[in-house]
């Protein structure tokens, strides 16, 4: 049994998370971690005041975290000096938070950090790679849209695509929405919807005179992303300490 805890335990993705755990046989959900005490699935919430001493006491082996930037980077560090394995789905960090997080893990646990845990997600970025380096001289546009409470603009995941874009097309300037009078030049146009319960979906259009070809993801429920990230719970429990992708759960490395 591989023992978990949920970080925003009480929120819509730590709600799913904890009912999949719940729901799995070879997962013990042991506890949760948000801003009010109380109880989810038979486990208990505490507040990040009292994580260290669950973490202490119940010894989960990992510990899923889908919150928001400033808390995940003082969840991570406290897991890590616990040596708890990390699963990482939280984005918005800026790039001093990468490096506070990626200080604490490296030598200490094993940690899987992505921007989207979906398995389809991570597929489709593979399919943008791969397209990036045979249609590196068409007009390239990446549209995304999420629900109307989503904070940061644009997604994790959009932003994965830029650099995966960037590797392969080389970078480019990147143009966030049109507005008057311009002429489209070597750019990316990058455009960001928000609104109502929207999951997730990411569009690449990649685009030349009479043609047109489109990759895209839509995510019709959270679960989604909350399976792909048992999957890596499941996965990163035994492994070295460092800082893994879902490409390394995948095996996707082998296909490149």
């Amino acid at each position: 049994m591989v023992k978990v805890v949920i970080c925003g335990a009480s929120g819509r993705m730590g709600q799913t998370l904890g009912r999949m755990v719940d729901d799995a046989a070879d997962l013990e959900l042991i506890g949760g971690i948000d801003l009010h005490p109380g109880t989810f699935f038979g486990a208990e919430i505490v507040t990040n005041q009292e994580m260290d001493a669950l973490l202490k006491s119940k010894k989960p082996d990992v510990l899923i975290d889908f919150t928001i930037a400033h808390a995940a980077v003082e969840n991570v560090k406290v897991a890590a000096k616990n040596h708890v394995a990390l699963i990482v789905g939280t984005t918005g960090f800026t790039p001093e938070q990468r490096k506070i997080m990626a200080a604490a893990i490296t030598g200490h646990v094993p940690a899987v950090i992505s921007s989207n845990f979906s398995v389809g997600v991570n597929i489709f970025w593979q399919l943008v790679r791969e397209a990036g380096i045979l249609l590196g001289d068409y007009d390239i546009e990446v549209i995304e849209a999420h629900h109307r409470n989503k904070k940061d603009a644009p997604s994790g995941t959009a932003k994965t695509i830029l650099q995966i874009l960037d590797k392969e097309v080389g970078e480019r300037r990147k143009l966030y929405g049109r507005e008057g009078m311009m002429e489209r030049s070597n750019e990316i146009g990058v455009h960001v919807i928000r609104g109502g319960d929207i999951v997730g979906d990411h569009k690449v259009m990649f685009s030349k005179n009479f043609e047109t070809i489109e990759l895209s993801h839509r995510a019709y429920d959270r679960s989604v992303f909350a399976s792909g990230a048992l999957r890596a719970a499941r996965w990163v429990v035994d492994k070295k300490p460092g800082i893994y992708g879902m490409d390394d759960v995948l095996d996707l490395k082998k296909m490149t």
